[in-house]
């Protein structure tokens, strides 16, 4: 398996077709894209496209949200902002707000974030359906390239009971996210009863080894040589259900 870093990749702006800024990219890069590729792409590319970004002196916070940033040292504007994408508050406390977002992720902050969004005074979101966004881009690689591609949109989160934040799936098409080994047999032959691989999250964390996180600038990678399920099944069906969740 092979990971390519997307170079060239100018700033998106609102309005810009993801899919021909990645291919402006492939070409720069002397990337082949090729059937079975994995596109993979940072949030913050596609949200700017979408028109995501949030000024700050546009921000009117509330009183709830002026409490709140007394007591996590925030913005009053930035913690509105992550009031009005979050659908609940579930913790508070050294200085993050965990959210379950109204896409029913669980992450801090909602999502919202400062970096990368285009300096101080702005925020950027997550896409409002990451699902149909990498639907969007998968459909336009394989208008301008002629190719079919699976396509996985990353946001780096951190995790319960471990330091450091990873990138995970929030949007995919074209591949099945979750690879179910139940029923399947270990190397002395006993019977796997809760394995399930969330592939989609494991090519998110690869391919954020070339990507990175702070002023690479590199917002796209290709994986290829990897074999996976081509079924479009989408990046939600990963979110947990609360009846099953034991920390909800």
């Amino acid at each position: 398996m092979e990971i390519i870093p997307v170079l060239g990749i100018g700033l998106a702006k609102e309005g810009d077709d993801v899919a021909e800024l990645i291919m402006d990219g492939v070409k720069k890069s002397g990337i082949n894209l090729e059937d079975g590729d994995v596109v993979v792409v940072a949030h913050s590319l596609v949200s700017k496209a979408e028109g995501k970004i949030v000024k700050l002196d546009e921000v009117t916070p509330s009183h709830h949200a002026i409490h709140l940033a007394k007591a996590t040292g925030k913005d009053p504007r930035h913690v509105e902002t992550v009031l009005r994408n979050a659908a609940k508050i579930l913790r508070i406390g050294h200085g993050v707000i965990i959210c379950e977002t109204h896409h029913g992720f669980v992450c801090a902050n909602a999502g919202v974030d400062a970096s990368n969004s285009g300096g101080e005074a702005f925020l950027i979101t997550l896409p409002d359906d990451p699902d149909e966004s990498a639907h969007r881009i998968r459909s336009g690689l394989r208008r301008l390239a002629g190719v079919d591609v699976a396509v996985v949109i990353t946001d780096s989160w951190g995790r319960p009971f471990r330091k450091g934040a990873v990138n995970v799936a929030i949007g995919c098409s074209g591949i099945n996210p979750l690879l179910d080994l139940r029923g399947r047999k270990d190397l002395y032959g006993r019977v796997l009863r809760s394995k399930i691989i969330c592939v989609a999250d494991q090519i998110a964390a690869a391919a954020g080894l070339v990507m990175g996180e702070a002023d690479e600038g590199t917002p796209a990678a290709v994986v290829k040589g990897l074999q996976y399920d081509k079924t479009n099944i989408p990046a939600r069906t990963i979110i947990r259900e609360e009846d099953e969740d034991l920390f909800r």
